[in-house]
């Protein structure tokens, strides 16, 4: 149900790129863990540019926190240190991630003098529709259902968010209401999905 909005082609060029790195950085042992707080930290550094006025550097350093966050799955199936936990690791700090992205993002357009109300429901429309299509997805796992269908999922988002930043501000605030519409749509088509696989065969 729903294709992603980045072509499967793309993500898998994107994913061949960085496999020589992935390769070198497994052959020193270094724990998938590390990446992850390294894109936690990148994603809190892009806050701070965003807050200190610079969309250009926000949104590189979103991009780059995305590669990050790419780079310790393929690390922890590489090296064979894929784990529950760090499964929960890897996605309690995406969360804390765009919590931290977002609210640079906000308290940007407050400086910048947009109407705060507006900026504030954007926000967290986005903010509510991100968290929700994860938290969909882990409570459908949870029971036991694979739930990965959906139009704006993380990768996503990321790349509008960064590209968006990159090329104007107001190219990023069309980016947070296409966040805010679609990924709280993206939780309600998890939620028809699940409801549809689950339906008792008659």
């Amino acid at each position: 149900m729903g294709k992603d909005l980045i072509p499967g082609w793309l993500k898998k060029w994107y994913l061949s790129v960085l496999a020589p790195g992935v390769r070198w950085f497994t052959s020193l042992r270094i724990h998938p863990n590390v990446f992850t707080s390294l894109s936690l930290a990148v994603s809190a550094a892009s806050a701070v540019a965003f807050a200190a006025g610079s969309l250009v550097w926000g949104g590189i350093l979103v991009l780059f926190s995305g590669t990050f966050d790419i780079v310790d799955g393929a690390v922890a199936r590489a090296s064979g240190r894929s784990s529950k936990f760090g499964a929960l690791f890897d996605s309690s700090l995406d969360r804390y991630a765009e919590f931290f992205v977002l609210i640079g993002v906000l308290v940007y357009f407050i400086q910048q003098d947009y109407d705060v109300l507006l900026s504030v429901l954007v926000v967290g429309a986005a903010l509510c529709g991100s968290f929700m299509v994860s938290y969909v997805r882990a409570r459908a796992e949870g029971l036991g259902f694979e739930c990965k269908v959906g139009w704006m999922q993380r990768p996503e988002r990321i790349v509008l968010l960064g590209f968006g930043s990159i090329i104007h501000e107001y190219a990023l605030m069309a980016v947070l209401v296409l966040i805010a519409i679609l990924s709280n749509l993206t939780a309600i088509q998890r939620m028809v999905y699940i409801a549809e696989i689950s339906r008792p065969a008659r």
